[in-house]
């Protein structure tokens, strides 16, 4: 809580609205979450049980005094009504284990985003089901089958499949002497693949990143990259301007909008450059505050319209 950036953090504004409708908030890191046998159930079989040791929790907008813990006490996440998943990758074993923990509970509890879901779509993943929509995309161990690739395309994107943030996204054009480096780099301190993504120079022109509710987009920001940067994020100095919905964009969410309701996958955060889907972003998507502030849409009422919806 004390590293929330109050004016960007999508986590933050779903808190503030969540409090002004009268729901109660708590506060755990995946690092207090605790999976036991349980309690002995009628019938003689006990129930999994679930825990974490979590605090009360009040949000207001104040710069330096933005929230107040209570005291720290050891909760049933079965008694809650609502999870919000929102950790951060990378997407490690870690991650992992917290959603399976967290299926124990879901969905009498529900946990948002769906934990069997998010477990098996992370973002750079998910958008691999839908390849119609996509830029020529790679994903491989394969030294050899990345050179080719940048030998056919000529100017590409080399990034971790499980990162997050624009952290470890590198532009390798055709004639950069540094991919055999960056390749050993990367493949002697990890086990996991590289994305491998041709070029969009329509990213010159921004990154669009589009939010998608129970399926349906209901707002969109654009982040353009920083002079001399091939990232967009805003993490490294993107820069976020109003942005309205093409018709290839809404041809995009057509597309995949079903396959995210019909997974539980309610806040959903896609990337678009040019015509291409990029990523699908269902672990901590981001973009509630930059869209309230160009648009006047807040759409974390929205979220919580469809969770509340779901709870009933």
């Amino acid at each position: 809580m004390e590293s929330i950036g109050i004016d960007g953090d999508s986590s933050f504004q779903l808190m503030l609205t969540a409090q002004e409708r009268g729901h109660s908030l708590w506060h755990y890191e995946v690092r207090h979450l605790s999976l036991s046998e349980g309690m002995r159930q009628q019938g003689g079989s006990r129930a999994a049980r679930l825990t974490a040791r979590a605090r009360p929790v009040t949000v207001q907008r104040v710069r330096g005094d933005h929230y107040t813990f209570g005291p720290a006490e050891l909760l049933d996440l079965a008694t809650m009504d609502v999870v919000l998943m929102r950790q951060d990758p990378p997407f490690d074993m870690a991650y992992i284990t917290a959603t399976h923990m967290l299926e124990h509970i879901h969905p009498k509890t529900l946990v948002v985003n769906d934990p069997a879901s998010v477990r098996n779509a992370p973002e750079k993943l998910l958008v691999l089901n839908f390849p119609d929509l996509m830029p020529p995309t790679l994903v491989t161990w394969d030294v050899e089958a990345i050179r080719a690739f940048r030998a056919t395309h000529k100017d590409i994107i080399v990034k971790p499949l499980f990162g997050n943030g624009g952290a470890g996204v590198f532009r390798i054009r055709h004639d950069d002497p540094n991919l055999n480096s960056l390749l050993e780099m990367h493949f002697a301190r990890s086990r996991e693949p590289l994305m491998i993504q041709r070029y969009e120079p329509a990213v010159r022109q921004g990154d669009k990143r589009i939010i998608l509710i129970d399926g349906v987009p209901m707002g969109a920001v654009n982040r353009v990259p920083a002079e001399g940067e091939a990232r967009s994020n805003m993490h490294v100095g993107g820069r976020p301007e109003k942005v309205a919905l093409t018709p290839r964009d809404q041809e995009i969410c057509d597309a995949i909008g079903p396959t995210l309701k019909a997974q539980g996958l309610i806040f959903v955060g896609i990337d678009v450059i040019g015509d291409y889907l990029t990523e699908i972003n269902v672990t901590s998507p981001t973009g509630l505050q930059e869209i309230a502030r160009f648009d006047g849409t807040d759409l974390s009422a929205a979220i919580w319209n469809a969770i509340e919806g779901k709870v009933g």
